[in-house]
Formats: structure tokens, sequence, C-alpha cells
């Protein structure tokens, strides 16, 4: 059991998600109060699966996304991969994805009056992953960053 209180199992060495999607390990970024840092945050799909970019061409596709909590660390943008452009049957133009393994990066900024210590700024990424014949219900996931604030 995972005591996420008193630091016994840090989050950067956990898989979050699950499901056709997965997080990979976030790194604990040690940041000055007032400073930005940016973080990458590695997803992987399993073989066979894509998620629409995050500007897909079509309004009924579901983009992925990440958003996130508000609080004394806060994003300032998320930068997403190019997208792969793939032919599917179900339309009759290419479609903008995401599949494998890829990288979102968020710049973040750690407010001057930030308490120091360890923290946790917290995400949420939705998607619907799909493969060649259907498409599973879309999902979010939390996304969790650790952060040492010096």
């Amino acid at each position: 059991m995972c005591l996420l209180l008193t630091g016994l199992c840090p989050l950067g060495l956990q898989a979050q998600g699950s499901g056709a999607l997965t997080v990979g390990q976030i790194d604990q970024s040690s940041v000055k109060r007032g400073s930005t840092f940016t973080q990458k945050i590695p997803l992987h799909l399993k073989a066979g699966f894509h998620v629409n970019s995050n500007a897909p061409a079509d309004d009924y596709l579901i983009p992925l996304r990440l958003t996130w909590a508000l609080g004394k660390v806060i994003s300032e943008g998320v930068d997403y991969p190019k997208p792969q452009l793939e032919n599917y049957a179900f339309s009759a133009k290419p479609v903008s994805v995401f599949s494998g393994t890829f990288t979102l990066e968020t710049k973040f900024k750690v407010a001057a009056d930030a308490p120091v210590g360890a923290a946790t700024v917290v995400g949420k990424l939705r998607y619907q992953a799909c493969n060649n014949k259907e498409c599973l219900p879309p999902k979010t996931i939390e996304v969790q960053v650790p952060v040492d604030i010096r």
C-alpha cells in the first residue's frame, strides 16, 4: 500500500492510468519559488491503438486534452507532439492521431509565495482510444507531477 502523505511511494515511480493508454514515469522536479520549469509527460498506447491528436480535423472526434488544476504551481501551456496522419475506413480523409509512445510537455510557473517542500501538481488527461475496428468509451485519467519547491 502506498502512503502518499508520507512519501513512501513516490509518484514518479508509478505508471498512472490503466487501459489502452498509460502515463509513464514522471521524474520529480526540484525548483525555486518564482521560477518556471518544463515537465515531460511520457504516454504509451497499447499496440494497435491510437488516440486523436489535440487538434482533430473533424468536430465529432474527441481530442487528446491535458488540463491542470489551479494552485501555487500553474500551467503556462501544454505542448503536444506533431501528430501522424493515418487513413482509416471510417474517414474519407486522413485522421490526425498519436500512437505508440509519445511525450507531452507542460511549462509550469511556481508562485513566489508557494510553500517550500514537496508538492503534487494534478492534471486530467482526456482521450478516446481506438483501434482499426472500434473506439473505446472516452476516458479521463489523473496525471500527478511531483515537485520539490525550494
